[in-house]
């Protein structure tokens, strides 16, 4: 028989601030390898039940930083779904140069984004007693972004992976260096794309048909992240976002293209788009 959940009001101490802090939707914490960094969960209360069938989701903020928005948002998901859904904050300036951008590339300095995840999803499992090798992770605009480049470096820790109107794209382009392509990729990380590997992950894109705006997207000349070939995949999301496609239906990477009506740039629009993708992909991860 499962067992039951403890009521808040009559378990023992300990039992009491699980319940309250570490099960539904719980408290910030700091990540344990580097405190600079912080998540926060919602966590089904069938986490507490023995041989339970939990999954992993990782829901990655934009510029915005609305990390505990999303992770609300994703709430009755994780519930009725039988998912942890994390939701990181990688804050604004941690070098202490006010930079946004940072997590968006994976690399900041001598921080790895890449690796700042996998550790929480490493301290994730041991606190709740489950072991997380593959995940789904979802990102919208910045988060887009981080998703895009994450997918092309750790494509063997996702059983899916949602692209969400990011700003710029890094195509599937081996001609073009990184980070508008692939080129120098393993120069750049150490390690080498494996395009087999993403061939296997579910690809789900999604973006507004209305988000037109490009004045915080279009690279100008002594910009931060200025290069080479940094406005060549389209004016706007949407055209960025196909041209991103393109590369990935070209090198046989299976993509789910969502544009969605009269949506301007609103990650909360584009939630339930990928919750169902998400959905779907959990029913033939479970049936299989």
């Amino acid at each position: 028989m499962p067992q039951a959940t403890p009521s808040p009001t009559t378990c023992k101490p300990a039992d009491r601030g699980q319940a309250y802090y570490e099960l539904g939707s719980t408290t910030v914490f700091a990540s344990r390898n580097d405190p600079r960094f912080a998540y926060t969960l919602y966590v089904p209360e069938t986490i507490l039940e023995s041989g339970n069938n939990v999954e992993l989701v990782v829901v990655m903020h934009g510029t915005g930083r609305q990390f505990a928005h999303y992770r609300d948002a994703f709430a009755e998901f994780g519930r009725w779904n039988n998912c942890i859904v994390l939701c990181p904050l990688f804050p604004v300036g941690v070098r202490g140069d006010g930079n946004r951008d940072g997590f968006k590339h994976l690399i900041e300095g001598d921080i790895r984004y890449d690796r700042v995840l996998l550790d929480m999803v490493d301290e994730i499992g041991e606190r709740y007693g489950k072991r997380f090798d593959q995940f789904a992770l979802f990102g919208f605009s910045g988060g887009g972004q981080f998703a895009n480049r994450f997918a092309y470096l750790h494509p063997e820790k996702l059983w899916a992976v949602s692209i969400g109107a990011p700003g710029s794209v890094t195509l599937l382009d081996v001609n073009r260096d990184w980070w508008v392509g692939l080129r120098g990729f393993e120069q750049q990380f150490g390690k080498a794309f494996d395009l087999d590997a993403l061939r296997r992950v579910p690809v789900h894109m999604v973006v507004g048909k209305a988000d037109l705006e490009t004045w915080e997207i279009t690279h100008r000349e002594g910009g931060r992240h200025d290069m080479p070939g940094a406005n060549d995949a389209g004016a706007t999301r949407p055209e960025r976002l196909r041209t991103l496609k393109a590369t990935f239906d070209a090198a046989g990477v299976r993509v789910q293209l969502d544009e969605l009506s009269n949506v301007p740039h609103n990650g909360m629009m584009a939630v339930s788009a990928v919750q169902d993708f998400l959905a779907g992909v959990l029913r033939e991860r479970r049936a299989g």
